[in-house]
């Protein structure tokens, strides 16, 4: 008798270890379900993709129109988007980036748009994009722009300008799309 009473006390035990580690389990899963959630709707929870003051490597790329496009071409401060045809949260973001971008100074001189898709499945967002920013469209093997701003996923906003020694480098990668824009 003695040894089934360890027995059961044992098994017992051994259940509500394995139940407070289910409930630690499913306390975790929610947190990252949130976090999973914040960086999908692109609120400030979203950790940065391109750390500020990361130097913008060469490239040069032919925009939507046969605009060669190269580093030294964007000019002073210039906003950048990186989109892809088969991301959600970009297709969701898109008509917000749009109106944002119709407030730049500059017009569409200021705002540079990379599609990274096929062109036939960018078609949809690159005519979104053209009347507001001069656009480029990458496919995966040719990613030239979004090698040269070390791009790791989309959408990825970005605010870019002149450092004092004349270098293009991130200057802000928190766009708040629900403002008026101020690069001039």
């Amino acid at each position: 008798m003695p040894v089934l009473i360890a027995a059961v006390v044992l098994v017992g035990s051994l259940c509500t270890l394995d139940l407070l580690l289910t409930l630690g389990v499913i306390k975790r899963l929610k947190e990252h379900t949130a976090l999973l959630s914040k960086m999908a709707d692109g609120s400030p929870g979203r950790p940065p993709v391109v750390p500020v003051g990361r130097e913008v490597g060469d490239f040069t790329a032919v925009a939507v129109g046969g605009e060669v496009l190269t580093r030294e071409s964007l000019g002073g401060e210039t906003l950048v988007a990186f989109f892809s045809p088969s991301c959600e949260p970009c297709h969701e973001m898109l008509p917000r980036f749009v109106e944002h971008a119709r407030t730049v100074s500059g017009g569409r001189d200021r705002v540079l748009a990379v599609v990274v898709g096929t062109p036939d499945r960018a078609e949809e967002q690159v005519a979104e994009l053209a009347p507001v920013a001069r656009v480029v469209v990458e496919s995966g093997s040719d990613a030239k722009v979004s090698d040269a701003f070390g791009i790791k996923g989309f959408p990825t906003l970005l605010e870019i300008a002149r450092n004092e020694d004349g270098h293009q480098v991130v200057a802000g990668n928190q766009v708040d799309l629900d403002s008026t824009a101020v690069v001039a």
